[in-house]
C-alpha cells in the first residue's frame, strides 16, 4: 500500500469491521478503534464490537486490536483524550513496522485524526458533572442555553457544549473556530464502505434480531445493576426499558431498529459532506480494490 496509514469508515452495519480485519491480515496492519461506543467495555454485543462473544485480547487471529473495550461506562473522555490515545497506538504500530488501520463510524474522532482539534479549555469535574446532570434532567432546556447554530442532537455533544459554556461563559463554537493542531495522519488513505440505504436497513434489522438473542440482555442487566448511563449506546436504552418492563420485546426491537437507522442516516450525511474518500465501496468484499 502506498500510504503509511488507512482510515476505514462507514455507517453502522456496513461491514467495515470485517473488511478492516481482512485488510489487516493481508497488509500487516494494526486495527485502531475510532468508534466512540466500542471504546467502552461491557457492551461489546450492543456496540457490535469485534470482541462481541469473545474474550478481550490484544489480538484477533493474529491481528493486533487497540482501543477496544478499554473504558468503564462510568468514565467520560473528550476528543482530545481520544486523540492522545490514538496517537500513541499509531506510533506504536509504526515503530513495529505495521500499518495503522483506523476503523469506525464516529465522525468527530475521524475528523480529529485527519485534521486535529481546536484548543479547548480545561473543564473541572464539578462543571462537567453539572452539565451532564442538566442534559439528563432536561435536554431541551440544556440546549436552549447554547447558540442557535449549535445543531448537534447527541446528548454527549450537547453536554460538551454546555460544560464549555458553564466553565468559560463562551460558546464552544468560539474555540472550534481557532486553528486546529494535533492531526495524526492527514494523508491517510481513506476508504468508505457505503452500502445502499435499502441494503443497510436490511443488515441493521437482521443484526439487531441476532443481538437480542445473544449477550446483549446480559450486558443490559450489567448496565442497570451498576447504574451506568444507558444512553451511551443505541440499543442499551431500549434493552434496559425492556428489562424493566416498560416496553415489550417487539417494541424494543422496533425502537432499536428505528434509532439505528436514524443514526446510520446521520452518518451517511457526514461521510458525504465531511469525508473525502479515496475509495468508495458499496460492499465490504473487495479487498483487492484497495491494495
Amino acid at each position: 500500500m502506498n500510504k503509511n496509514a488507512v482510515i476505514i469508515a462507514g455507517p453502522t452495519a456496513s461491514g467495515k469491521s470485517d473488511f478492516a480485519h481482512d485488510l489487516a491480515k493481508r497488509v500487516g496492519g494494526t486495527i485502531i478503534n475510532c468508534d466512540s461506543v466500542q471504546i467502552y467495555a461491557h457492551i461489546e454485543t450492543i456496540s457490535a464490537s469485534p470482541f462481541a462473544g469473545r474474550d478481550i485480547t490484544p489480538d484477533i487471529d493474529g491481528v493486533p486490536y487497540r482501543l477496544f473495550s478499554i473504558l468503564d461506562l462510568g468514565r467520560q473522555i473528550s476528543v482530545a483524550d481520544y486523540l492522545d490515545m490514538a496517537r500513541r497506538e499509531y506510533s506504536a504500530a509504526i515503530s513495529t513496522g505495521r500499518i495503522p488501520i483506523f476503523v469506525g463510524g464516529t465522525g468527530y474522532y475521524i475528523n480529529a485524526i485527519l485534521n486535529g482539534i481546536s484548543p479547548m479549555p480545561d473543564i473541572d469535574d464539578a462543571t462537567r458533572q453539572r452539565a451532564r446532570n442538566m442534559v439528563a434532567n432536561d435536554i431541551n432546556a440544556a440546549k436552549k442555553m447554547l447558540p442557535a447554530d449549535f445543531t448537534a442532537t447527541d446528548p454527549q455533544r450537547i453536554a460538551r457544549g454546555l460544560e464549555v459554556f458553564l466553565q468559560t461563559g463562551r460558546h464552544i463554537s468560539e474555540f472550534q473556530s481557532m486553528p486546529r493542531t494535533g492531526a495524526i495522519c492527514p494523508d491517510a488513505r481513506r476508504i468508505l464502505i457505503n452500502p445502499s440505504p435499502d441494503v443497510l436497513r436490511r443488515r441493521i434489522a437482521a443484526r439487531i434480531e441476532k443481538m437480542l438473542d445473544g449477550a446483549s440482555i446480559d450486558e443490559a442487566r450489567t448496565i442497570i445493576q451498576n447504574r451506568w448511563n444507558e444512553n451511551r449506546a443505541i440499543g442499551a436504552a431500549q434493552l434496559c426499558a425492556y428489562l424493566r418492563g416498560d416496553i415489550s420485546r417487539d417494541e424494543c426491537i422496533k425502537n432499536w431498529i428505528t434509532k439505528t437507522n436514524q443514526y446510520a442516516k446521520r452518518q451517511r450525511t457526514w461521510f458525504r459532506t465531511q469525508f473525502s474518500a479515496d475509495i468508495i465501496l458499496k460492499g465490504a468484499d473487495d479487498i483487492d480494490a484497495v491494495i
